[in-house]
């Protein structure tokens, strides 16, 4: 299918089963975080409803597509302009029958859905609460890295709503928010099962953790193995490398 891109478009190659997508040079692009979380996210079951809160470009999506089969992907995006752009990403992959994008603010989704509605839910929310950290003065990218439109609290909250009992939520996000992460997963009963750190080497500390919770679920947690981005020489670690496909 022929997609016509706009100013500061291009087509980024996935390297994934011939995926691709679409991405604006000045806008927030996709990073490793989400290429992790969608491995991390991998598990999910054939046929299951998944919902991605704050897809941004439709990448969770877009690789959830190829990890997992048969599933039936909505991404939320409030951002009408990415929302659209995401939807010509969907369009170019000829994955319209797989994956929705639909605008829309996560806090009004209780007026779009049923309460129990989908089995999984995945997201990559904005790490900084709103007045921390670097301001970036482009809209788009300040949205999708400080919490403007929603809080942590936001996601989990409505993550709790919309997953059936028992149904799984994905998480990527920064260690030093973890505390939060915890107490607000469990005040809206969705319990933390599995934490993976990622470090940039086993020398430094983890700059990002991903997190599986199951809504009314027994506790018990598993702390998973840390994921190692570069190994001892400075290369990419071989597990890296599986994620990305390159071995």
């Amino acid at each position: 299918m022929e997609i016509k891109l706009k100013e500061n478009e291009r087509i980024d190659d996935l390297e994934l089963e011939n995926l691709k997508i679409i991405q604006n040079s000045n806008g927030f692009c996709f990073g490793m975080d989400s290429v992790l979380l969608s491995d991390f996210a991998k598990e999910i079951k054939q046929g299951s409803n998944v919902i991605d809160l704050g897809t941004g470009t439709g990448i969770l999506p877009i690789l959830l597509s190829s990890k997992t089969k048969n599933t039936k992907i909505t991404g939320i995006e409030i951002q009408k302009e990415v929302a659209e752009m995401a939807n010509r990403s969907i369009m170019l992959n000829n994955l319209q029958d797989r994956i929705q994008i639909i605008c829309e603010d996560i806090k009004n989704l209780k007026e779009v859905y049923k309460p129990c509605t989908f089995d999984s839910v995945v997201t990559n929310p904005p790490y900084k609460k709103s007045g921390t950290g670097g301001i970036n003065i482009d809209e788009k990218k300040l949205i999708s890295k400080h919490e403007l439109t929603a809080t942590l609290e936001d996601f989990i909250s409505i993550s709790q709503y919309l997953l059936k009992d028992k149904g799984s939520l994905y998480l990527v996000h920064r260690p030093e928010r973890l505390a939060d992460i915890i107490t607000n997963l469990c005040k809206h009963k969705l319990e933390p099962k599995m934490l993976k750190f990622v470090q940039p080497n086993f020398q430094k500390e983890p700059n990002l953790i991903l997190i599986k919770a199951v809504k009314n679920a027994k506790p018990h947690l598993k702390l998973c193995k840390p994921l190692y981005i570069y190994n001892e020489y400075g290369k990419y670690t071989d597990e890296l490398l599986k994620i990305y496909n390159k071995i």
